[in-house]
């Protein structure tokens, strides 16, 4: 059994739901100093005519393209490799961070009073072979007022997140109903998480 995983995420929410699962991890980020700078936003843009399941996977690949070079470059001791990515789509429409307060309110207000999915992708790097994996969820979010918006916006907790909210933050009471996996509105689907790591040899 691997003694643990890189994870190649900035995000803590990820971080805590693989130690939720008992699953020892390395973060495994890119250079604080910006040498080998990673652009995050090239790789988040989306693609001409491009399906939200499209967008997700092909981002969580480069995410993780980049994650193995970092490895390599460091000189890192051998360990798989997981990276995820989470996307907010309304039939195609894909909502991703916020740019700013504005941004984030002009998303709400889209959001507010519909439903819509959740994308999580995962990769995993396990010597030479890749596996993967998705996870969808459907979320209804209430009608929420101007004033509801703003107030929420006023905490700053959509600015970073796909479709401008945090289930497990304010935004939970503002959502009528969930379909799907929470963890991975969360941004990590930990079913389908231990389902890879289980086939990389971790015993869960």
């Amino acid at each position: 059994m691997p003694a643990f995983v890189y994870l190649a995420s900035q995000s803590p929410r990820r971080s805590q739901l693989l130690a939720q699962i008992g699953i020892r991890h390395e973060l495994l980020l890119p250079d604080a100093d910006g040498a080998h700078a990673e652009d995050a936003e090239a790789l988040e843009a989306v693609l001409p005519g491009e399906s939200p399941t499209a967008y997700v996977q092909r981002v969580t690949r480069l995410k993780l393209d980049a994650a193995v070079a970092r490895h390599a470059r460091r000189g890192l001791a051998a360990a798989p490799i997981l990276c995820a990515d989470t996307t907010v789509a309304r039939g195609r429409t894909i909502y991703g961070k916020p740019l700013d307060a504005m941004d984030a309110a002009r998303m709400l207000a889209e959001l507010s009073g519909h439903s819509h999915r959740v994308l999580t992708a995962l990769a995993l790097q396990v010597g030479e072979q890749r596996l993967s994996a998705l996870s969808v969820s459907r979320v209804t979010f209430a009608a929420m007022g101007a004033a509801q918006i703003d107030a929420y916006v006023a905490t700053g907790e959509p600015l970073g997140k796909a479709g401008a909210y945090g289930i497990q933050g304010h935004a939970g009471a503002h959502v009528r109903h969930i379909s799907g996996s929470y963890s991975g509105i969360m941004g990590l689907p930990l079913y389908e998480t231990a389902e890879l790591l289980r086939t990389a040899g971790f015993a869960l």
